[in-house]
């Protein structure tokens, strides 16, 4: 009986492996850190990468044994894919004990390699499937893309639906489930095949069910749950985040970030409402009367409250509400809130109604669901929409923002251009109010003053000293924008407000250094010398010399809590046993530590193996060749994968951060932009098999790689004008609009690889049907280096030099495609 191609049960398979790995972003974002997710995309390239040495390898046994091989690799990712993570939790895995600690890197290696191996039996699968039918690698190829962008979309749906440990048992199950339609695809009648697959989803169903998250101990959640008495009373999930509303009975929490030391009023009673086991706010039990919130006046952000008489607020970040009762006790009279997270408003709007005073429903409060970029672009800057005061306050944790956890975290929220954006929508003599952490030496404080002297520069202002304002207490600091010159009126009661709280002001139009470092003292007046600085006539010297990277962000590298810079690195390691690591920022030395890993493991187990391969091969051609055989050109053939693995990740990276202006959220955008992407580069593959039938392999891939060029041109000059323009538009429509955007580029970037894989298939001695793992191992390597090298050149250079720097390798990729296949 014959058998067709399984086409499905790989377009199935790679839809569960995709979501496999956007779903481990998601879990790794709960139990550790954020910045893990770039460690996933390498790793699950690890396992291709590997996948294509394991079949040059044993290419001849596992094809001899094709039937057998190809479902049972199935069936082993589905069991590897729950097993592996569950085998990880149980790793004690502490980033920030990784310069002191040397288990702690053979910890990360062991998370490494043990998460690769899902992907290792998927990718083997797909790799095998094509060494088994070289006559329609585009055709495969193609339905593998397909399946990845469709279950990289999916996953962000079920994430709406499930937990993610129950969307994990899912995909475990849907591993399982792909292996039978293959049985069915290539005619399979063992007996064994049903009830082992029967077996094997027992053991996923009832493993996974009995299995929990295992936080780290280092994160809020984990260390709040340690006190007696506390316990989770409610969770949510969604692909935002997974929302946890602690009670603390015997040991009530009081969550006010940098209250006066001299406040005498007692905080109100809170639940704790935690994002990914990080990130705590506070809901508040709405007070029986306005006086109760007191307390609330004796932080750093009630300061323009005594500047003014505030009528308009725009909250950004509303959380569990505290902003907003603030302004409730300054009596505010219309307040708009904006908060991203809708599963943190429906809380509060419903379940939390009552504590809360519904809070969020009452008359002169308005809640939008929307990022502040988004929300702002839709009022326009007229005088009915401008607010006196534009509030954000401490918009991520303590002890991650202490540890540099953010660094590689991509925030809009404080971006040159979005400083601009907040203080075009303010009223004449309207302020722009930011708090956050204080640590020492400063970065997070000075950063944010630098950045606001450049915003305030494009907008034209004259006088910028005129315009700032800086305070801090011994754990928060507030920065001042105004739209206008800050009055004498104003400085005087910025003094008073100071003197009555034990505040230190560090900067107003005027200061001296006699009224700096009172109160919360320091071994110097950090904050007032480096506002100074920024802004006198040597600030450039001062940004090159000080010992973190204040360089404002943009919105070409948003990395806002990227403070790291290697030229302090030897001075913080000689201080290692006397504090020194705490100052570094963990985050981005992980990235470069995940960087090593992944260059190292490409080495041993993808490269060395494929150049021991390579020399086989020689000795084969070399006995079996004819006079008329053209032998493979294994220089070009290696570097031509090998780039066009690194052009292919660096464009696509640089879109997934890019795209989180747009859509908001990292795993929005990094969801969409695969699904975009592979969806219409697995339709560019299909496409190129039916061109070069009429037209040659030189002429398609020209046009092909014309297209990258021209089109990733336009878009570094269009994009961000166009997120300005549509940024308004509702969620659903902005996802269309950009798996629209993103179509014609992926479509030519699915041409090239195929097309070369082509002729090697169609090579006429058949040297090049045996070099197609080989080819796809070097990609492999390629693309698990540059998932993590294209985070680094991004933060360093920007994105619009990333996806110049893929454009030259695919120029390059062109210049030796024609002698790929060509005797040297």
């Amino acid at each position: 009986m014959s058998q067709r191609i399984p086409l499905f049960s790989i377009s199935l398979l790679s839809a569960t492996a995709l979501g496999y790995e956007v779903l481990l972003m998601r879990l790794f974002s709960i139990i550790q850190w954020h910045h893990f997710a770039y460690m996933i995309i390498s790793l699950a390239l690890l396992g291709y990468g590997i996948s294509g040495t394991l079949i040059a390898l044993f290419q001849k046994q596992l094809l001899k044994h094709f039937n057998f091989a190809y479902p049972g690799l199935l069936i082993l990712f589905s069991l590897s894919s729950l097993s592996c993570y569950l085998m990880v939790q149980q790793i004690p895995f502490n980033a920030e004990e990784i310069f002191w600690d040397p288990h702690q890197l053979v910890y990360l290696l062991s998370i490494f390699l043990l998460l690769s191996i899902p992907f290792i039996f998927a990718a083997s699968a797909i790799c095998l499937a094509l060494a088994q039918y070289p006559d329609y690698i585009s055709r495969i190829y193609g339905m593998d893309l397909l399946g990845a962008g469709a279950g990289s979309f999916a996953i962000v749906l079920l994430l709406f639906l499930v937990f993610p440990m129950t969307a994990l048992i899912l995909i475990a199950l849907l591993g399982l489930f792909s292996a039978l339609v293959a049985a069915r695809e290539l005619n399979l009648k063992q007996r064994w095949l049903t009830p082992g697959i029967i077996i094997a989803g027992c053991i996923i169903f009832f493993t996974g069910v009995s299995s929990t998250l295992n936080i780290s101990p280092y994160k809020e959640l984990s260390q709040i749950l340690r006190i007696n008495g506390t316990q989770i009373i409610r969770q949510n999930s969604s692909p935002l985040g997974l929302l946890s509303i602690v009670e603390s009975p015997v040991v009530p929490l009081r969550h006010v970030p940098g209250l006066s030391l001299n406040n005498l009023q007692e905080p109100l009673a809170q639940l704790g409402l935690f994002t990914d086991a990080g990130g705590m706010t506070a809901i508040t039990r709405y007070p029986r009367q306005t006086g109760e919130l007191a307390y609330l006046d004796q932080l750093t952000s009630a300061l323009p409250y005594h500047l003014n008489n505030i009528q308009r607020l725009l909250v950004v970040g509303a959380g569990g509400g505290s902003d907003i009762l603030q302004a409730q006790y300054h009596q505010v009279d219309n307040i708009d809130a904006v908060e991203i997270n809708a599963q943190v408003v429906d809380l509060l709007k419903n379940e939390f109604a009552e504590y809360s005073g519904k809070l969020y429903q009452q008359q002169n409060i308005k809640v939008h669901i929307d990022d502040v970029r988004g929300f702002l672009s839709t009022i326009g800057t007229d005088k009915k929409t401008q607010f006196d005061l534009i509030q954000i306050s401490l918009m991520d944790s303590f002890s991650a923002s202490a540890s540099g956890l953010y660094a590689l975290h991509e925030s809009y929220l404080y971006t040159q251009e979005a400083l601009q954006n907040y203080i075009e929508h303010l009223s004449a003599d309207g302020y722009l109010a930011i708090s956050r952490w204080v640590k020492t030496p400063p970065r997070d404080a000075l950063k944010m003053f630098a950045t606001a002297i450049k915003a305030l520069q494009q907008l034209d202002k004259k006088n910028i000293n005129q315009h700032l304002l800086l305070i801090r207490s011994w754990q928060i600091s507030t920065l001042l924008i105004k739209n206008s010159a800050f009055t004498e009126n104003e400085i005087t009661a910025v003094k008073s407000f100071c003197q009555q709280r034990s505040f230190d002001i560090a900067w107003y139009p005027g200061i001296s250094k006699n009224e700096v470092n009172r109160f919360n003292i320091f071994n110097q007046a950090y904050f007032y010398q480096g506002a100074g600085a920024l802004l006198g006539e040597h600030a450039e010297q001062f940004l090159q010399e000080y010992k973190y990277y204040l360089y404002p962000a943009t919105d070409d590298q948003p990395f806002f809590h990227h403070f790291f810079k290697w030229s302090v690195l030897p001075e913080l390691l000689s201080l290692r046993g006397q504090g020194g690591v705490l100052l570094m920022e963990m985050g981005y030395l992980i990235l470069i530590a995940t960087l090593l890993l992944a260059i190292a493991a490409s080495i041993v187990l993808i490269l060395l193996p494929l150049l021991a391969y390579r020399k086989t091969q020689s000795v084969s051609s070399a006995n079996g060749s004819s006079h008329n055989s053209s032998p493979i050109n294994r220089s070009k053939l290696f570097l031509y994968f090998f780039m066009i693995g690194l052009a292919f990740l660096f464009i696509e990276i640089a879109f997934m951060q890019k795209f989180i202006l747009f859509l908001h959220h990292p795993i929005y955008s990094i969801s969409i932009v695969l699904a975009a992407f592979l969806i219409n580069a697995g339709i560019g593959s299909t496409w190129s098999r039916y061109l070069v039938k009429n037209y040659s392999y030189q002429k398609v891939m020209k046009w092909a790689i014309s297209g990258i060029i021209v089109l990733s041109l336009l878009y570094i000059v269009i994009l961000n004008p166009l997120f300005s323009w549509l940024i308004a538009l509702p969620i659903v429509f902005k996802i269309v609009l950009s798996l629209i955007l993103i179509a014609p580029l992926a479509i030519c970037m699915g041409m090239p690889f195929p097309l070369a894989l082509s002729t090697l298939g169609d090579n006429t001695d058949g040297q090049g049907q045996a070099y197609i793992p080989w080819a796809w191992g070097v990609n492999g390597c390629a693309s698990v280096i540059s998932a993590v090298l294209a985070s680094i050149l991004a933060i360093h250079l920007g994105f619009t030099v990333v996806i110049l720097i893929a454009i030259s390798l695919y120029y390059f990729c062109l210049l030796l495609f024609p002698g790929i296949c060509i005797s040297q």
